[in-house]
């Protein structure tokens, strides 16, 4: 199900004929700007040097059959985290030296830091079964440093499992991302939560909310409403996700508790109530609303009650996304000077700011540093315009923006990865929304690759 040709964030259909009113009322009055774009510092484009490492294959610890396939896995698992960081230069497997060092003891320092593999650093360790637990030794080595090479050395035992490996992995990479990438916590144990279309695409669509791993394992529903659900939003600590519902009344706002595995009382507001947006201290919500026909954009304490009303301007505001770093500020969109931009105002909703000032832009998520905004733009929107909706960094403090994808269809539904390299988006290369996947990249628009099948849009990073 699509209500293209474009919506502002309400997901509420607008019709072509009233698209079209409205670009020939612009049409005189209306040229979007052609500027080049800025050069912006996201943290993956700053210019620092990555670290050269080598992640060697790690050493059974006896011939099982069972466990070899889990360490298969790991190695596998472990290599993948480290190579999407996005802080890594990874030494080639054909560069490394024969061998896999399963101890300290083991390990060769100068062969892994001279030419071919001209190392910086080194991981490396043994995995097995020992008392019905499956063990995993792992080392992080300082290949330059002879005297006091170790920097990790971590253990884990878990029930034997393919899962089992592979969060152990998991959890092995964010060690060593969090001790080399400047005390920044790693991804690899976080989730996303999306939009998955199910059912016939002719008759009886649904969209339920989906979670999956960081890197597209795992895949599985939440819910099961028969429904279109659509923006997810998980709540700070991880522990409940809010989403809007489309029912006989139009959207309304739900909450699942992810510890108790079931819907949670959720009383808000009137009339349709869409894109709910978390405070980052969990204790508030942001949402879109209309009692009165018109969306605006409320806030509620976490629990749905004491809802206010914090803009008050013609035509539709909605898509809130707080700054994670304060919760001062909540950025949004609004269609009040003609096409969608993209503001930000105070959390209270005064000192309202325009940050966008042509096209058609939608979709905004804030960085958890606080400095910049993601967000979908269509920068020359209109009947056979070039170009088409892409994704964008802008600065906040400055206004300057960056092109983040090119010519590659329909971009749309940033959010930002808790570590402030990564962006998760949904892409359909011919611009049909059964056609849309879920996909992630570096913070520099690089090392872009798909993380589920078709049908699956508006992801939403977990915040750790």
């Amino acid at each position: 199900m699509d209500r293209t040709p474009r919506k502002l964030r309400t997901h509420v259909t607008l019709s072509r004929s009233a698209i079209a009113v409205l670009l020939l009322a612009l049409a005189t009055l209306f040229v979007p700007p052609d500027r080049a774009q800025d050069n912006i510092l996201t943290g993956t484009s700053s210019g620092v040097t990555t670290i050269r490492i080598a992640v060697a294959d790690f050493k059974p610890l006896a011939a099982d059959p069972q466990t070899a396939a889990f360490r298969q896995t790991f190695d596998a698992t472990l290599y993948a985290d480290l190579a999407s960081a996005g802080i890594f230069d990874i030494v080639s497997k054909s560069l490394m030296p024969p061998g896999s060092p399963g101890a300290p003891a083991e390990v060769q320092l100068q062969s892994y830091s001279n030419a071919p593999a001209s190392a910086a650093m080194l991981v490396f360790g043994s995995l097995g079964q020992a008392g019905g637990k499956l063990v995993a030794n792992g080392f992080l080595f300082d290949v330059k440093n002879l005297q006091y090479p170790q920097v990790i050395a971590k253990k884990y035992s878990e029930v034997p499992s393919e899962d089992s490996a592979r969060q152990i992995a998991h959890r092995f990479a964010d060690e060593v991302i969090y001790r080399l990438g400047g005390g920044i916590p790693g991804i690899a144990e976080t989730k996303i939560y999306y939009v998955q279309m199910t059912g016939n695409l002719t008759s009886d669509v649904s969209k339920e909310i989906w979670q999956m791993d960081y890197d597209g394992a795992n895949q599985r529903p939440i819910t099961h409403l028969g429904a279109i659900s659509i923006s997810p939003r998980v709540s700070p600590d991880n522990t409940r996700l809010a989403f809007a519902s489309l029912g006989r009344y139009g959207f309304q706002l739900k909450m699942y508790s992810l510890l108790l595995d079931r819907y949670v009382a959720f009383p808000i507001g009137n009339g349709s109530t869409e894109s709910p947006a978390w405070a980052p201290s969990g204790n508030e919500l942001a949402y879109a609303s209309a009692p009165n026909g018109s969306f605006e954009i409320w806030v509620a304490d976490s629990n749905g009650n004491l809802g206010r009303r914090i803009t008050s301007f013609r035509g539709g505001n909605v898509s809130p996304t707080y700054n994670p770093k304060t919760g001062a500020q909540i950025a949004f969109v609004s269609d009040r000077t003609g096409l969608p931009q993209l503001y930000i105002m105070n959390s209270d909703g005064s000192s309202v700011q325009q940050m966008t000032d042509g096209g058609y832009a939608s979709s905004p998520s804030w960085s958890p540093n606080g400095q910049f905004l993601a967000f979908a733009w269509d920068r020359k929107y209109g009947p056979g315009a070039p170009g088409g909706q892409d994704i964008y960094v802008m600065e906040v403090a400055t206004r300057k923006w960056t092109q983040l994808t090119h010519d590659g269809g329909r971009c749309d539904f940033p959010s930002w990865s808790p570590d402030n390299r990564h962006i998760v988006y949904a892409n359909s290369s011919d611009g049909r929304a059964n056609h849309m996947r879920i996909w992630t990249m570096l913070t520099d628009g690089t090392q872009r690759r798909p993380l589920t099948g078709p049908g699956a849009d508006m992801p939403n990073w977990s915040w750790k």
